[in-house]
């Protein structure tokens, strides 16, 4: 971990992922409805164990786009980042 290089992000590359955060959250929430109905329907089916790895993959990809830009925001080299980073 000591050996990462922190690479700073293109400003569009932080608008895209911002971006695509929200539609993860809304794909993540539309899964767990879906997982929460096929539960009701047939517990341990297949369609269940889709909805539960598409539920995963939307949690799995939404984290990952946190960690991105909570580790560019980190970055104070970065000019993009000092624009982007809240003052209190």
């Amino acid at each position: 971990m000591a050996f990462m290089k922190r690479v700073a992000l293109a400003p569009r590359a932080v608008r895209q992922l911002r971006r695509v955060r929200s539609m993860y959250v809304v794909g993540a929430a539309l899964s767990l409805m879906g997982l929460i109905l096929q539960v009701e329907r047939d517990p341990g089916g297949r369609q269940t164990h889709l909805a539960a790895v598409i539920l995963v993959a939307f949690i799995a990809l939404f984290g990952l786009t946190a960690v991105q830009l909570w580790r560019h925001t980190r970055t104070s080299h970065c000019s993009t980042a000092k624009k982007l980073t809240r003052t209190v």
